[in-house]
């Protein structure tokens, strides 16, 4: 049985890049990460420009300029400006190649085409230069850049309309269980409604991946191999949830082995998911998680989320990490590693009631988790405890 942190270093260890390559749309590719760096195929900008709304001006002798015209964004005009003349102009607009500055509109008085500078003028003030931002040829991006939303802003107004990037990890799920019914039948003595399958899809989802197959299989060893066999055959990585524990009904473990996976690590010292395994088939990864809601998401997000990142690309190590103060004493004797769903508000963390592995109600409430390593804590309010914060958690 592995500690926790030895558990997700050979989950780190054995993990890697992608190699296939995909070309999508620009709109396609948040937290993709990029395959090759980004060249800027143009200046950006690409023309003198307005940052004010003013006054584009031919420096004159005097602090009175004569009115010519107007020039507003997207508008291609050029005018030849004489010293001592100047135009309107807008914020974004191509400032005049013999304009000497822009003098932004609340330093100028204008009566009729007769404007008056009350500032000095500085050469190239509120201008924006050629390539100012990029030069063309730059590399702009590097390979292996996590692509967020100002990343795809910034190369859509380079013009580039199509990004080559790692592909999407391709995940199958496998659920088990005899007892599990769907929500649409009818709820009778001995079934519950299954849920994990909607719970490892939304979490899948939330990192920009849509399992190719959700698989049902019956508490059998013929099934579960059968299921197992298909979905190694095109996955990147198999998610089974339950069958890894020890009942005369749980066959996973047993069709891994007729399977020939390569077992890294089976149970962890930590709870809620001890019955935890991580193995290898190939080029394709396998977790079998525990079929309990809660065991099955707190083991996605600490174990299986850094391995889909490196797939994806990314280095990261799976949700951040925080330190903050705990909102209120905490004590236990539990000699296991706990994940304990919390809620982090104010600048603290509250530790939620319900924790038992087989109840969703605190995770749904939850925004975090609290680590507890292993043989227990008898913590004060106030003391710093590890805190991951769940997919969108956001500190205030």
């Amino acid at each position: 049985m592995k500690s926790v942190e030895e558990a997700l270093a050979l989950v780190l260890d054995h993990s890697f890049s992608l190699k296939e390559t995909e070309l999508l749309p620009l709109e396609q590719c948040l937290n993709k990460c990029l395959a090759k760096a980004v060249q800027a195929p143009i200046d950006l900008p690409s023309y003198r420009q307005s940052s004010m709304d003013g006054y584009a001006m031919s420096l004159g002798d005097s602090h009175t300029y004569t009115l010519v015209g107007e020039i507003k964004a997207g508008d291609s005009a050029n005018p030849k400006l004489n010293p001592g003349e100047c135009v309107r102009i807008f914020t974004g607009a191509v400032v005049p190649d013999t304009a000497y500055a822009v003098v932004m509109q609340e330093k100028t008085v204008a009566k009729g085409t007769i404007v008056e500078v009350r500032a000095s003028i500085n050469k190239g003030q509120n201008i924006r230069a050629v390539g100012s931002q990029v030069q063309k040829g730059d590399l702009t991006l590097e390979k292996g850049q996590i692509l967020q939303a100002s990343g795809l802003a910034f190369l859509q107004s380079l013009g580039i309309r199509e990004l080559e990037v790692i592909r999407t990890p391709k995940v199958t799920l496998i659920l088990t269980g005899n007892e599990l019914i769907s929500p649409s039948e009818k709820l009778s003595r001995g079934k519950i409604y299954e849920s994990n399958s909607v719970l490892l899809k939304a979490a899948l989802q939330q990192q920009g991946i849509t399992p190719n197959l959700v698989s049902f299989s019956e508490d059998t060893l013929e099934a579960t191999v059968h299921s197992l066999k298909e979905a190694f055959f095109t996955s990147d990585l198999v998610l089974v949830s339950g069958g890894i524990s020890v009942g005369d009904y749980d066959f996973v473990k047993k069709a891994l082995a007729l399977l020939e996976v390569e077992e890294l690590f089976y149970k962890v010292r930590q709870r809620p998911g001890k019955p935890l395994f991580f193995g290898k088939k190939e080029k394709s990864f396998v977790f079998a998680l525990p079929g309990n809601p809660a065991s099955t998401l707190s083991c996605f997000y600490v174990y299986v989320l850094p391995l889909l990142a490196r797939l994806k690309g990314s280095q990261s190590e799976g949700l951040v990490r925080v330190a903050i103060p705990l909102a209120h004493d905490f004590s236990s004797e539990e000699p296991r590693a706990l994940f304990l769903k919390a809620s982090v508000t104010d600048k603290s963390v509250s530790i939620l009631d319900r924790q038992h592995s087989s109840m969703l109600v605190s995770f749904a409430k939850a925004n975090a988790l609290v680590y507890i390593p292993e043989n227990g804590a008898s913590l004060k309010k106030g003391a710093l405890v590890e805190v991951l914060l769940l997919p969108n958690t956001v500190l205030t």
